[in-house]
């Protein structure tokens, strides 16, 4: 079922209040004050059901100029608002200030409700409707019904509730299956539960024992209980007013402005760009480092602007802007916001948020400004794909790419993107990451000159250690595995599984190079299984010995000899010969020994050990005693 939040909007004194008690029978002064007092000090909620079925939320919010503050904190969440115009006194200045700010919130349904008409007469009530289309004009109110009623006689009631119930049957649904997120409104405590929150539920779903976080503070915490509308439930979904019992927190931990969210959905920030509209009526132009009042959600914050990209912001104008916040709070891209002067208090303006986690920014600074453009005018698909492209080095999840994007319909466009691979979703040690292809494409292409430079480096190696590698890149283990499996899947490059290299490269030797392993086998074929050690060739050849190292060892990788231990190297042909004629005597008799092992090869004990050493390690053979018995490496011939 679609849920709608109805919010109330209007000067003091105008009847909101004893409408929304005509309406729902909910009084919704609740503190001693506005009971004494009789005026709306702080907001007040209520709820009443529609003859669609639909059951709608309602706020009332204070009129008075010096309570704007309490009066925003609650208009972040409406869908929809009810203007209310008093009929003995039409159009106040509170009336116009509350109008702005639902227009900079870009609230896009409203009804406008005449107050107090069981106390004018007809002809004084149509000057003060045609006063109120007049001030409407060019709103989004401009169309809106404009419906007389009385809260004491019930005149108009039925006609302002058929109204409301058109009205909201036009909102759309709030999305259910994007991270939840609600603004706190009010704090209290419940003997024997501890603390409650308050708030609109602005998206996703929350069910009870669910985790969730307090923002900015970054508590961690659990929905031990859940109400909606006075009423226990298991579940809430966006557009539901909530009541929410919190386990682990305090009273003095929490506070109006807050935020309950999806753990890891958001973070902490002292900077915030945005696109600021500066009103028409405002009283002068905006300057740079301008300290402001910022109205985010359900918080007010001490901010100064930075004009990005021009000297000054005229009344009726609009400038890209950096907020530089006195405290910490949290956004996501696309939600609203209204500011006005720090003194005296007056909205001045409202905007967009396009990054909720910037970099400081200095004005005219193009890179910045073509990005935030990008963000604000492209279509949903780029600015996604951008946002991805920008961010990949830092291996964000879902939740963190959502920070940046903000719209409800992040799943598809976010499926678009894979599906056409220009992103893709990789899950590493337990976190599904979203990576761009060109950030992708990046890493591939360092990773594969890494190895190009190695290659030309190292002639005679055939190829570079894994661990020096990853080194090299500066990625962590699960991550360089997952590009180095790309790129063997990719047939791009070749591993050993210690070692990888170029899938096409092969050690070559030079001429000079070949003619001195020609020399070198020359001496192996004298010595046949008393081979020459390194420096025996050293000294035979008359060749340094890190040439002659490494040539042996590019030799040993390519297959022309054997290295059975450091100083040990047999010709392959002579090493395939020992392993058959090992073998076959395991055929005979099941289990060979040194000594035998030196006899049949015609060699010393010196060489014919490290040789059955070597064979233990790959399995060929197994130690029992002194003793060699055939290893889990090999096949018998059962004959």
């Amino acid at each position: 079922m679609k849920h709608v939040i109805i919010g109330t909007a209007g000067h003091i004194d105008h009847g909101k209040t004893a409408l929304i008690r005509a309406l729902t029978g909910i009084e919704t002064d609740r503190l001693k004050e506005e009971k004494a007092r009789g005026i709306t000090i702080d907001l007040g909620f209520a709820y009443f059901d529609l003859p669609s079925g639909r059951r709608a939320g309602i706020i009332d919010v204070p009129g008075h100029e010096k309570l704007i503050k309490n009066m925003l904190a609650g208009a972040g969440g409406m869908d929809t608002v009810i203007l209310v115009v008093a009929a003995d006194e039409g159009v106040m200045p509170q009336t116009e200030e509350h109008l702005n700010i639902l227009e900079l919130l870009k609230v896009k349904k409203g009804v406008i409700a005449v107050t107090k008409t069981d106390i004018v007469d007809n002809e004084w009530l149509e000057l003060v409707i045609e006063d109120i289309k007049k001030r409407v004009k060019g709103s989004f109110l401009e169309n809106a019904p404009i419906i007389p009623v009385s809260s004491k006689t019930g005149y108009g009631l039925d006609k302002l509730v058929s109204a409301v119930d058109k009205m909201t049957e036009e909102v759309d649904a709030k999305k259910l299956g994007i991270p939840f997120r609600m603004p706190i409104d009010r704090v209290f405590t419940v003997k024997g539960f501890g603390t409650v929150v308050t708030g609109t539920l602005l998206s996703g779903k929350i069910t009870v024992d669910q985790n969730a976080e307090i923002m900015p503070q970054q508590i961690l915490t659990r929905l031990r209980s859940i109400q909606v509308h006075n009423e226990d439930t298991i579940t809430a979904e966006g557009g539901q007013r909530v009541a929410a019992n919190i386990a682990g927190v305090k009273p003095a931990e929490v506070k109006r402005g807050d935020v309950v969210a999806a753990p890891g959905l958001l973070k902490p920030t002292l900077l915030l760009d945005a696109r600021l509209q500066v009103l028409k009526n405002a009283p002068r132009a905006i300057k740079n480092l301008e300290r402001i009042r910022l109205y985010l959600g359900s918080k007010e914050v001490l901010a100064r602007v930075i004009v990005l990209d021009k000297k000054l912001i005229y009344p009726g104008e609009s400038a890209l802007v950096q907020f530089r916040l006195e405290e910490k709070t949290t956004a996501l891209s696309g939600d609203r916001f209204v500011i006005r002067s720090y003194s005296p208090m007056v909205t001045i303006g409202g905007g967009l948020i396009l990054d909720p986690l910037p970099e400081k920014e200095k004005p005219f600074n193009k890179e910045t400004i073509k990005r935030l453009e990008l963000i604000e005018t492209s279509a949903p698909e780029e600015v996604l794909e951008q946002i991805i492209m920008l961010k990949s080095h830092k291996h964000i999840d879902r939740n963190e790419v959502f920070r940046y994007y903000g719209r409800e319909d992040f799943d598809n466009v976010l499926g678009g993107l894979i599906k056409r691979g220009k992103v893709k979703e990789v899950s590493l040690s337990g976190r599904s990451i979203l990576l761009h292809e060109t950030y992708l494409n990046k890493l591939k292409g360092g990773l594969i000159d890494a190895i190009s430079i190695y290659h030309r480096k190292n002639p005679l190696k055939s190829g570079i250690p894994k661990e020096e590698l990853r080194e090299r890149t500066g990625l962590d283990i699960p991550f360089f595995q997952y590009i180095i499996e790309m790129l063997l899947a990719e047939k791009i490059i070749k591993s050993d599984g210690k070692t990888v290299s170029l899938k096409d490269f092969r050690i070559t030797f030079t001429p000079e190079q070949e003619n001195v392993l020609e020399n070198i086998k020359h001496l192996f074929e004298e010595k046949k299984y008393s081979p020459p050690g390194i420096d025996d060739i050293v000294i035979k050849l008359d060749i340094p010995k890190p040439i002659i190292v490494s040539l042996m060892n590019a030799a040993s990788e390519i297959g022309i000899f054997k290295k059975i231990k450091d100083d040990f190297f047999l010709p392959i042909d002579l090493y395939i010969k020992s392993k058959e004629a090992v073998l076959k005597v395991l055929n005979d008799k099941g289990e060979i020994t040194v000594a035998e092992v030196r006899d049949l090869l015609n060699t010393s004990r010196k060489y014919a050990l490290p040789l059955l050493e070597h064979f233990d390690e790959i399995g060929f053979t197994k130690r029992i005693g002194d003793k060699r018995i055939p290893g889990a490496g090999i096949k018998l011939d059962k004959g």
